[in-house]
């Protein structure tokens, strides 16, 4: 999580993006923005959320891949490293206050909204349009303009959120090793 970490969350009827300033903390800037939301929220985070099951039971041969990662063709936790275990622990942290926390792959939501054709993370000028048809498909608006793919990403992470709400979000990987919802 290191870099700029970007919040989409629900206020009144618009949708509000909070952006962390680079280099701030970005475990203890989600923390303090979820200590002041509602009791019992849910959570899509977009990062690695569990290990391969070697490290979880013993079991299988992959030290580097769950399955998730191999269906979705993503990058290993084991790779990611310091961002995994960064997330594992916020989200142990997250849990323990009654929230629950999913592990989202905005990436993957973009090819269901077909935005790789809008030019989704190419270029800044094409943020407006990709996040409109984000927004267009939740009916919902935002309260302020974005301005960088990170925001955008957080706004496919509340998306993923509602369709999963919804009954619609799709999944890859093995519950007992972990999922990634998109």
């Amino acid at each position: 999580m290191a870099g700029t970490t970007a919040i989409c969350a629900l206020e009144g009827a618009r949708l509000k993006i909070v952006l962390s300033q680079k280099n701030q903390d970005a475990d203890l800037f989600i923390k303090d923005f979820i200590s002041t939301a509602a009791s019992e929220c849910q959570i899509f985070l977009d990062a690695p959320l569990s290990l391969p099951i070697k490290y979880l039971t013993g079991e299988g041969t992959d030290y580097f891949y769950r399955k998730a990662d191999k269906e979705m063709k993503a990058m290993s936790p084991m790779f990611l490293g310091g961002l995994t275990a960064r997330a594992i622990q916020l989200k142990d942290w997250l849990e323990a206050s009654d929230h629950q926390v999913l592990e989202a792959y905005p990436a993957a939501a973009a090819k269901r909204l077909s935005l790789e054709n809008l030019d989704y993370k190419k270029k800044e000028g094409d943020i407006d349009i990709v996040s409109a048809v984000i927004l267009t498909e939740l009916g919902l608006e935002l309260k302020t303009k974005l301005k960088t793919w990170h925001e955008v990403d957080a706004l496919i992470a509340y998306w993923i959120g509602i369709q999963y709400l919804n009954g619609n979000c799709k999944t890859a990987g093995d519950p007992q090793e972990g999922l990634i919802h998109y």
